[in-house]
């Protein structure tokens, strides 16, 4: 049975030998990337295209065509290859000048006997002259395809850009030239199958400007692409607006920024230096039959268990948001396509006598339900994967990742080294809000944390008055606190605490018995300036002293740890300098190792006028009450946060912080 997939789409390919049918109507460009498990292309032997058509695993069309036939051999593939996609793109001279002058491509998957697999039109092209059009990846050692249909009006040149890759706009040109002076002569149907059931290979010829002496070409028989450096060794800048899983930045508020989509994912580890590539994830156990793939915890590539399973948090992130961005659009084209059909049968009068208006109405209403019904048995049997996986990934959770109610921080021990990320709460959809994702966040911070207390945009806020929100609020607040400083090991991580009104007295005492924290709550206006000048002395000196290039000259005393002011009521005991300052550390702060988590109602500020605009922006906002502002990079649909509490009754918290604190004195 065929499958007619949407845009953002999914469907598992059971076969590992495939065709890639092109259907475009006007003679278009084919080619295709390889991407690591990021979607990075890292460089243009990792491209196949017209002037260099084979890879290992892949062979498209040497010319511009209106209909192409693509080679895959899955199996083939090197094993640094997680992901394919599939290009289509005008050539840049002669014929339509954007897709949507012409009729929509329609692009299938089928077997090597010719039986459709999945096929995909892709509609809502306009200006674009380059598409991506499928996506081939991995996913728990089996591969799947997405229906992708990303568009871009800059050409193959700003696509290639989007993937990573350096030499775009020279590649693409050197594409484009090949197709428009013949450099490469057409390609004949693929050969028959051998006795074996594979399909012969041919030669590939060298790509534009390659070293014809070389003794091993782009392309050539048996090439792999070169391993990819690791992910690990360097740090790249997110994209703007972006909810990342890399360098601390996190779902995106969507208030605040709008989400951009089909950006990579930045998984890259600030401490691997090591060039090779990571160990492979563990091999899934075998399915039964025409049953998926059973899920295994930590199945993503990384170099540790931590690792693969930080990846694969973020894979099942991706995962739901697509999918649910397929049945979103497939249940749109059902509503779509039914007012059509009720309006047109409404516009002839024959329809107004008799049954047949009742009739035409009826038809039209089944046709709406049979696709409503063909969408949900698709994202019903993605969901049922994601809760399987779920089910498997929570409990092998470490405590940075894990909910305040699992075993494993009841067996907690203060840890030896930084953990890549923290979790700060939960993500889930409406269509499905018993699935919840981790939303983890990469450490160390880049964004100060804003927990909102305010209940002016909260989806439970109407039923709960200030006070009670506030102390949510403070309650959320020392509950992260906790968490950050319990997974940094003994003495890497200094808490502080302005309360110049000491209304947060009741919700900071964890914190103060404990005697985790550098000193007791500053309160009143000389509190607040003290801690704040303290703190703002130690972004200037470490900032000179990296600057200067010398680190190794601080002060003899000063405090090098990671540090965390939690403010609450603010602006309460502020003055104008005051206010200069916290703007100052949240700026400035991250970069240095300065983090800052204010507890505040943003209207309680409204006096300072426009002056705070810039501070709110800044910080990353969470709710005390599930909210759904938050935004994923990939669909941008609007997530549903809940906060990461300790569940009523629980003596996880104050066990933890005791442990924190008898570290900190032996360290001390």
């Amino acid at each position: 049975m065929t499958a007619e997939l949407v845009r953002g789409q999914n469907h598992p390919l059971s076969q590992a030998r495939l065709e890639i049918r092109i259907a475009a109507g006007t003679p278009i460009v084919a080619a295709a990337t390889l991407g690591d498990e990021h979607g990075q292309v890292h460089g243009v032997e990792w491209v196949v295209h017209p002037g260099a058509p084979t890879l290992p695993g892949l062979e498209v069309s040497r010319q511009a065509a209106a209909d192409h036939r693509l080679a895959v051999d899955l199996g083939a593939v090197p094993e640094a290859v997680h992901r394919v996609h599939v290009l289509l793109a005008l050539p840049a001279s002669g014929g339509p000048v954007r897709f949507g002058a012409v009729a929509a491509p329609f692009v299938a998957v089928t077997g090597l006997d010719g039986t459709e697999l999945a096929g995909y039109t892709i509609t809502g092209l306009d200006a674009e002259t380059a598409v991506v059009a499928l996506e081939l990846y991995r996913r728990q050692g089996a591969w799947k395809v997405r229906a992708v249909g990303q568009g871009y009006a800059g050409g193959l040149a700003e696509l290639l850009t989007d993937q990573g890759l350096p030499q775009a706009q020279q590649l693409a040109h050197d594409i484009h030239e090949a197709v428009a002076r013949g450099m490469a002569r057409a390609v004949p149907m693929p050969p028959p199958l051998t006795a074996d059931g594979d399909r012969p290979r041919q030669t590939t010829t060298p790509a534009p400007g390659a070293d014809q002496g070389s003794s091993a070409t782009q392309g050539a028989p048996g090439a792999v692409p070169p391993q990819p450096a690791s992910p690990y060794g360097t740090q790249s800048t997110p994209a703007a607006g972006m909810p990342q899983p890399g360098h601390g930045s996190g779902p995106a508020d969507s208030a605040a920024q709008p989400p951009t989509t089909g950006g990579p994912i930045d998984y890259s580890h600030p401490r691997r230096q090591n060039t090779a590539p990571p160990p492979p994830p563990p091999a899934a156990p075998p399915a039964p039959p025409g049953q998926p793939a059973r899920p295994v915890a930590g199945d993503a590539t990384g170099w540790s268990m931590e690792e693969r399973l930080y990846n694969q948090v973020w894979g099942m992130f991706e995962d739901l948001a697509r999918s649910t961005a397929a049945y979103r659009s497939a249940v749109d084209f059902a509503d779509s396509r039914m007012e059509k059909e009720l309006d047109a049968a409404l516009a002839d009068p024959r329809h107004r006598i008799g049954g047949q208006g009742d009739a035409a109405r009826e038809a039209a209403r089944a046709k709406h339900d049979q696709l409503v019904e063909q969408a949900r048995a698709a994202y019903d049997r993605d969901l049922d994967q994601l809760r399987a996986e779920s089910e498997v990934v929570e409990p092998a959770l470490p405590a940075a990742y894990a909910r305040w109610d699992n075993p494993v921080w009841h067996g907690y021990r203060v840890p030896f080294e930084v953990p890549m990320a923290v979790r700060l709460g939960d993500l889930h959809l409406p269509e499905c809000p018993e699935l919840r994702i981790p939303m983890l966040i990469r450490l160390p911070l880049e964004r100060g944390l804003w927990i909102d207390s305010g209940a002016a945009g909260s989806l439970d806020g109407s039923f709960l008055d200030s006070h009670e929100l506030h102390r949510l609020a403070m309650e959320t607040a020392v509950a992260l606190a906790a968490r950050l400083v319990a997974v940094h090991p003994a003495g890497d991580y200094t808490l502080h605490v302005i309360d110049p009104a000491g209304s947060g007295a009741q919700s900071l005492a964890p914190l103060v018995w404990s005697g985790v924290l550098a000193a007791p709550p500053a309160v009143g206006a000389a509190g607040v300036a003290d801690v704040l000048a303290r703190l703002t002395q130690r972004v200037d000196l470490v900032q000179m002293a990296v600057r200067g290039g010398a680190a190794d000259s601080l002060p003899p005393g000063l405090d090098t740890s990671e540090q965390l002011l939690i403010v609450n009521d603010f602006p309460h005991g502020f003055d104008d300098r005051a206010v200069t300052q916290l703007r100052y550390l949240a700026d400035e702060g991250p970069s240095v190792g300065v983090h800052l988590m204010m507890v505040a109602d943003r209207e309680d500020a409204s006096g300072y006028g426009p002056l705070l605009d810039p501070l709110w922006r800044s910080l990353m906002r969470l709710t005390p009450v599930p909210d759904d502002h938050l935004a994923d990079p990939w669909v941008g649909h609007a997530w549903t946060y809940e906060p990461a509490l300790v569940p009523p009754g629980s003596e996880v918290l104050p066990q933890v912080l005791n442990q924190v604190a008898e570290a900190r004195t032996k360290y001390t």
